[in-house]
């Protein structure tokens, strides 16, 4: 299959893929998904063959106004017409009860709930608009592996396997989206994200994070939360702040090339040795979240290295989501000083 490249001025093309069944990636403010019909159980079947993606993994449905959520979805609390009045289009993902039988058990994980967003990413609406369906989407990445913040990095895993990608440059934040439950009786953030928990709770009021381990035969309501994710194929350490000077001795005296991610001022105040290659986070937590995929993209695409050495932040605010997907692509693996 010949994977096509749309553009703002070949929407409407990438739309009638779309409406054929086929998958086309698209880009949000977090990261590139993987389109296919919402209501289209065969596509939907194929977003997960094309990524390797477990089953029991629930997509997330994106619609370009909230119309379309009512239309599966049951009631609307005051709460949750809230949150999407204040946060939507943007990087809040919504879970909530669905109507009897409104979406394939393919897309829902077989649960009886759903998760809804409205991107903030004008291309992205549109290519939803001129579809005239829900559109599901997962990164749209090899399962398993770092999520794609451009379309060079949804083409160098899924070529071939799908009929297009729609390119709108980089995204502009780059860790995906807060998830949160909204079909329970107290509100739970699933998955943190750029929506911090303090600006949903002045919202909405009190909300709860659920931080339980999801069971092996559980089926999770949001992505992210029971299987290996963002993982480079090196083997990714976190370096707490303290640890900088340890770790690029350590560095220094290994035989195969060492990766670094840090800020620009870790790297002011740290000698990198010159067996290692260094990767900017540019100047804050902010910039960090946006560059850490692209990062341990370019370490697996343009590097040989076999141990990735990342600068930890505090977890406040965007910190969160950034700890949390850091965490994950290293197995919660930190950066030990050696026994001498």
């Amino acid at each position: 299959m010949e994977t096509k490249i749309y553009h703002a001025d070949t929407i409407k093309e990438a739309a009638k893929e779309i409406q054929a069944g086929q998958l086309v990636s698209f880009p949000t403010e977090t990261v590139y998904g993987l389109g296919a019909d919402a209501t289209n159980e065969a596509a939907v079947k194929q977003v997960y063959v094309a990524k390797g993606r477990p089953s029991d993994n629930p997509l997330i449905v994106h619609v370009a106004d909230i119309t379309t959520v009512e239309k599966y979805a049951q009631p609307l609390s005051e709460k949750t017409r809230l949150l999407m009045k204040t946060f939507w289009p943007g990087p809040l993902t919504i879970i909530l009860k669905l109507k009897p039988d409104a979406l394939s058990k393919s897309v829902t994980g077989g649960l009886e709930t759903a998760a809804f967003r409205n991107p903030h990413n004008e291309a992205t609406l549109d290519l939803i608009r001129q579809a005239g369906v829900p559109i599901v989407g997962p990164s749209a990445n090899t399962s398993g592996k770092p999520s794609p913040t451009e379309a060079k990095h949804v083409y160098h895993d899924l070529h071939g396997k799908i009929a297009g990608i729609l390119d709108d440059g980089p995204t502009q934040i780059g860790v995906e989206s807060t998830v949160i439950d909204m079909s329970g009786e107290v509100p739970s953030i699933l998955r943190p994200g750029a929506v911090s928990e303090a600006q949903l709770a002045k919202v909405i009021g009190t909300v709860q994070s659920d931080h339980h381990k999801v069971g092996k035969n559980e089926v999770p309501k949001a992505p992210g939360m029971k299987y290996k994710h963002y993982a480079p194929n090196a083997q990714v350490l976190i370096v707490a702040d303290d640890q900088w000077p340890a770790a690029m001795n350590w560095a220094a005296q290994q035989n195969s090339p060492v990766g670094v991610m840090t800020t620009e001022q870790v790297k002011k105040e740290n000698l990198i040795p010159t067996n290692a290659e260094w990767f900017s986070l540019g100047e804050d937590v902010h910039s960090a979240s946006h560059n850490l995929f692209a990062g341990l993209r370019h370490f697996d695409l343009e590097s040989s290295v076999t141990y990735i050495l990342a600068q930890e932040f505090d977890r406040i605010g965007l910190g969160e989501a950034y700890m949390n997907r850091l965490g994950k692509s290293a197995g919660q693996q930190y950066f030990q000083t050696p026994n001498k």
